[in-house]
């Protein structure tokens, strides 16, 4: 009899539905076409036992996001041996708990539980055939953003989502500004 009854509110239970994300993409934006033969897209994260890294369990990972860009954004239109690289320096999230007020007043209040502090960053180098470096442009942009304790897994994922969003705007930004600023003669 409890088998049947425990099937029963199984039954009962209302399936969590699972959020799809659209593709983060850059393609709505113009591309940057450089005066390369092919553009190289090379990542130098490196993993640190320092922070405690959550990025990979982002719906759209940053350094993902930062391939996407450089894939979307720019785009080879040269005939010389010159090769653009771009190159990911950075692309790391970080979870840190915050404290919470506990006890009969904490009960009563919703309170900021986790903040995500989300950093990229990356070069682009004009390079010749001799491996000789003609220009160069990088860029670095961070963002923070903090979770309610009691916020759902798709509230988080929402949360997470729009966080590498807002921090690829920025990035995209800044980085168009410096290659047009540093790489210019290179622009096609």
């Amino acid at each position: 009899m409890a088998g049947l009854a425990t099937l029963a509110l199984a039954a009962c239970e209302t399936p969590v539905t699972v959020q799809r994300f659209p593709e983060m993409t850059f393609a709505h934006y113009p591309a940057l076409g450089l005066n390369a033969s092919r553009v190289d897209i090379v990542s130098n994260v490196q993993p640190t036992l320092q922070t405690v890294q959550v990025g990979s369990q982002f719906p759209v990972p940053p350094e993902k996001a930062m391939r996407r860009w450089a894939q979307d954004r720019l785009v080879a239109k040269g005939v010389t041996d010159n090769v653009a690289r771009f190159t990911i320096v950075d692309a790391t999230v970080t979870e840190t708990p915050l404290a919470v007020e506990g006890g009969v007043s904490g009960a009563f209040k919703k309170q900021q539980a986790v903040r995500y502090q989300a950093t990229v960053a990356a070069m682009i180098e004009i390079v010749d055939g001799q491996g000789f470096r003609h220009a160069f442009a990088s860029s670095r942009v961070g963002r923070s953003q903090t979770l309610r304790e009691d916020a759902s897994l798709n509230e988080r994922d929402r949360l997470r989502y729009d966080l590498i969003e807002a921090l690829m705007k920025d990035f995209n930004n800044e980085m168009e500004q410096d290659i047009r600023s540093h790489v210019s003669d290179f622009l096609m």
